[in-house]
C-alpha cells in the first residue's frame, strides 16, 4: 500500500500533506483484502505507551441499545471518512478527530436502514467522490463537500433494486458491504433476504462510477443458457434468491481479476425448492472484472442447509509452496477453515476431498451427499461438539447443557436440520465472521474466531392453516422474533409478546411494509396481510372476510413447508456459551506450509477471570489488522477493548478500554508522519450498550 496523494485534499486539510503520510484508502486497507499497514512506528517495544489522541462523537445511536457501528473507515489525504450509527456519512481531520461535513440521507428524503461496514474513494485529477450504499440506494457523494453528485444516476444516487434480470421491487434488498473499484467500474454487491419469504437474486453488478450507469451483470442463480443453470430446478432463476455477494471483494488488478465470495440461496435451511447443488450459491468466484465473465469458482457448501454463506473476503497472498512464488487466494470460511487456491487458475494448493455427510429427515429436502474438506490448514475451530465438550464452568451449567444435549441430534459436521432439533458448531457466526482475516506479506494469515454452539429447530409452518395471520408470522417473523414472540437480544430484535401495550396497530402495518434498521421490508405483503399479522401480534383474530387469504393463492406461502424456532445460541443459564472455552480465539496460520504459528484466546469475562478461570475469549465480530511494525490490532471482543498482539508470538501486549464494543475492523495510517490506529466503537450487538464514538490511538509526540 503506497502513499496517496490527492492534491484537491490540499485545499481541503488546514495543513498541507506530509510526504511520509501513509492512507487507509481502500475497505480493509487495499483491494487485496490485506487488512495489512506498512507503518513501522509502533512496534511491540512502545505500543505500551500507546495513548488516545481523540474522540470523536458521530451522534445517531440510539437509547434501546439495537444500533451499531460496523464501519471500517478511509482515510486519504490526511482526511477521515466514516459512517455513524444512523448511516451519516461524515469527513474529519484524520489527526485531530475535527468534524469537516456530513451528508445526511434522510435531509435529502432518502430511507435508512441496515447496517454500513465502509466506504468507496474514487478521485482523478481535482475530482473526488465517495459512494456508499444504504438501504436499497448507492450514493454518489463529492469528497470535498459533502454535497450529492446530481449526474450519477438519479440526482446522485442509483436504486439497487434496478437491472437484476427480474422484478424485485417488493423484495428486501440493502447493500451493508461498499464495492471495489476496477478503472471506471465500481463492482457491487448487496445483502438480501434468507428466510422463507420471497427474496431476489443475487446478481453481481459493475457500475460506471462516473455516471452511475449499469455496465455488467453475472447471474449467480444462472439463467437458460447459462453454465451452472443445470445445477438448480429449471424455473428456480424466476423465483430463488440469494447467492449474493454481502461481504465484499478481492481484486487483483494486475490481471483484472475481482474475487467474488457468494451466499447461500434462500431459504437458508430448507432446499426443497432448489433441488441441486444450486451454483453459484457459496461460491468463490473469480470474474474478468472488465466483463463480469466467470474465469473459474470453487463451491464450497452443495446445497446449502446451513447458512455457510462464505463470510468475508477472501485475502490475496503470495506465498512459496513445492519450491515457488505462488499468487494465491486465501478463503476463510464460518466452518473454521482455511482453503487456498492458485490466484490465476483455481488450483488448490492444499488437498480438498468430498466427504459423504448425512441425508436429510425433512420431506421434500434433498442434502447433497458430500461436502469439501480442505486437508491442510487444519481448523481454526473445533468441529464437533461431543459430550466431553461440554462447558465445565460450573456443576450447574454442566447439568443444564447436558440435558438439552440428550435431547438434540448427536452432533455431526452438516448434520442437515430436522424437528428435534440440530448442533451448529461452530454457530451461524462462524467461525470466520465478517471481520475477516488480515495477511502479511510473508503469507501468514490472522484470523479471529467464534467458538460457540447454536441449536437450529424445524417447525413445520403451516400448523396454523395457511390463511392466518399466525402462519405467515410464523413463516415470515419467527426465525428472528421466535415463535414465543420473545425476541433475540443477542441479535437486536425486540420482543413483541407485549406488543399491544406498546405500539399502535396502524404504526405496525405500516412498519411490515416498509421495513426499519435492521428489519427488511415486506412489501411483498398485501395490506390485508400485514393486517392479518397485526391483527395475531395483538391478540386478535382477523374476522374480517376481505382479509382472508384462500389456500393456493395470493400470500399462500406453501412453497416453504417450514420455518425454524430462530436463531438460538446454545447459552448456559448464566448466559455463557455451552462448550468449553476457548470461545472467542485469534490464530496465526502460515499459509505457506499450512501449518500454526499460534492461537490465543481473543477477550475474556472479568468476573470469570477472577474467579480463577483462565482466559476464555469471547464471542467477536470485526476483524485485526496486521502491521509492519509487528503487531496485530482488533477490537471485536464483547468485553469493548482494543487490542495489541505480538505478531510473532501471539503475546497480548497492550489494551485499551473503549466507550463502547468495537464490532468493527481498525483502520492504520499516518499523518505528518505520525502513526495513528482509529476503531469505530459502536456495540449494540449480543446484548452490549450501543455507542457512536470513533477513537484513535497514537504515541506521545
Amino acid at each position: 500500500m503506497r502513499p496517496i496523494l490527492i492534491p484537491w485534499l490540499c485545499l481541503l486539510a488546514p495543513v498541507a500533506i506530509h510526504a511520509a503520510d501513509v492512507d487507509w484508502p481502500v475497505y480493509l486497507g487495499d483491494k487485496a483484502s490485506g487488512q495489512y499497514s506498512p507503518l513501522e512506528q509502533i512496534t511491540p517495544a512502545n505500543v505500551a505507551s500507546l495513548k488516545q489522541v481523540w474522540s470523536f462523537a458521530s451522534g445517531g445511536a440510539d437509547g434501546q441499545n439495537r444500533s451499531q457501528i460496523q464501519c471500517n473507515p478511509l482515510v486519504v489525504g490526511g482526511v477521515l471518512f466514516g459512517t455513524s450509527p444512523d448511516f451519516q456519512l461524515f469527513a474529519l481531520d484524520a489527526a485531530t478527530g475535527t468534524e469537516k461535513w456530513r451528508f445526511d440521507p434522510a435531509k435529502e428524503g432518502l430511507p435508512k436502514s441496515g447496517v454500513n461496514r465502509g466506504l468507496v474513494y474514487w478521485g482523478t485529477g481535482d475530482e473526488a467522490r465517495i459512494l456508499y450504499a444504504n438501504d436499497r440506494f448507492l450514493h454518489a457523494i463529492d469528497a470535498r463537500s459533502g454535497k450529492r453528485i446530481a449526474n450519477f444516476g438519479k440526482q446522485g444516487s442509483v436504486d439497487l433494486k434496478e437491472g437484476l434480470g427480474r422484478d424485485a421491487a417488493n423484495l428486501h434488498l440493502t447493500a451493508n458491504t461498499p464495492g471495489v473499484v476496477f478503472g471506471d467500474l465500481l463492482i457491487m454487491g448487496m445483502r438480501l433476504g434468507e428466510g422463507p419469504a420471497p427474496a431476489a437474486p443475487g446478481a453481481i453488478r459493475a457500475y460506471n462510477v462516473r455516471t452511475g450507469e449499469l455496465v455488467w451483470r453475472f447471474n449467480t442463480i444462472p439463467q437458460p443458457g447459462e453454465p451452472g443453470h443445470e445445477t438448480w430446478p429449471p424455473e428456480a432463476w424466476k423465483s430463488v434468491g440469494g447467492a449474493n455477494v454481502w461481504t465484499g471483494f478481492a481484486l487483483d488488478e494486475a490481471r483484472g481479476l475481482v474475487f467474488c465470495p457468494t451466499g447461500s440461496a434462500a431459504f437458508d435451511f430448507w432446499g426443497g425448492d432448489r433441488t441441486g447443488q444450486n451454483l453459484y450459491a457459496n461460491c468463490l468466484i473469480a470474474l474478468d472484472a472488465k466483463t463480469g465473465k466467470r474465469v473459474w469458482h470453487f463451491q464450497f457448501v452443495h446445497h446449502d442447509l446451513w447458512d455457510r454463506d462464505l463470510p468475508a473476503p477472501p485475502n490475496l497472498v503470495t506465498v512459496t509452496h513445492g519450491g515457488r512464488k505462488i499468487d494465491a487466494v486465501a478463503q476463510v470460511t464460518k466452518s473454521g477453515h482455511v482453503f487456498v487456491f492458485e490466484r490465476a487458475t483455481g488450483k488448490p494448493l492444499f488437498p480438498i476431498e468430498e466427504r459423504p455427510v448425512p441425508p436429510s429427515d425433512l420431506p421434500g429436502e434433498s442434502a447433497w451427499p458430500t461436502q469439501p474438506f480442505p486437508l491442510k490448514p487444519a481448523p481454526f475451530a473445533r468441529q464437533v461438539f461431543s459430550r466431553d465438550q461440554i462447558t465445565d464452568i460450573s456443576e450447574a451449567s454442566a447439568k443444564t447443557v447436558l440435558e438439552r444435549f440428550n435431547q438434540v441430534r448427536p452432533h455431526v459436521p452438516f448434520d442437515p436440520p430436522s424437528e428435534r432439533g440440530t448442533i451448529i458448531f461452530p454457530g451461524f457466526d462462524g467461525g470466520a465472521e465478517w471481520g475477516g482475516a488480515a495477511a502479511d506479506p510473508d503469507g501468514v494469515l490472522y484470523v479471529n474466531a467464534n467458538e460457540m454452539p447454536w441449536i437450529l429447530t424445524m417447525v413445520p409452518a403451516k400448523a396454523e392453516g395457511a390463511s392466518s395471520g399466525a402462519a405467515i408470522y410464523a413463516q415470515l417473523c419467527a426465525a428472528c422474533h421466535g415463535v414465543d414472540r420473545k425476541g433475540n437480544p443477542a441479535q437486536n430484535v425486540p420482543d413483541l409478546s407485549s406488543a399491544a401495550e406498546r405500539l399502535k396497530k396502524e404504526d405496525v402495518v405500516a412498519l411490515l411494509g416498509t421495513g426499519r434498521g435492521v428489519m427488511p421490508s415486506f412489501a411483498f405483503l398485501t395490506e390485508a396481510q400485514r393486517r392479518m399479522v397485526t391483527d395475531h401480534l395483538f391478540g386478535e383474530a382477523a374476522n374480517d372476510p376481505g382479509r382472508k387469504v384462500e389456500p393456493g393463492g395470493e400470500g399462500d406461502f406453501g412453497a416453504i413447508p417450514y420455518t425454524t424456532t430462530g436463531y438460538n445460541r446454545w447459552l448456559d443459564p448464566d448466559g455463557y456459551p455451552a462448550v468449553k472455552p476457548p470461545w472467542g480465539t485469534l490464530h496465526a496460520i502460515d499459509l505457506n506450509t499450512g501449518e500454526y504459528r499460534w492461537s490465543v484466546p481473543l477477550g475474556e469475562y472479568p468476573e470469570l477471570t477472577a474467579r480463577g478461570i483462565p482466559k476464555t475469549g469471547t464471542e467477536n465480530y470485526g476483524g485485526p489488522v496486521v502491521t509492519a511494525g509487528g503487531l496485530v490490532f482488533i477490537a471485536a471482543s464483547r468485553d469493548e477493548h482494543l487490542r495489541a498482539f505480538d505478531r510473532k508470538t501471539g503475546k497480548e501486549l497492550w489494551k485499551a478500554k473503549l466507550p463502547a464494543a468495537g464490532y468493527a475492523t481498525p483502520a492504520v495510517y499516518s499523518v505528518k508522519g505520525r502513526q495513528y490506529v482509529v476503531i469505530a466503537c459502536g456495540g449494540g450487538k449480543i446484548g452490549t450498550k450501543s455507542g457512536d464514538a470513533y477513537v484513535a490511538f497514537a504515541l506521545p509526540e
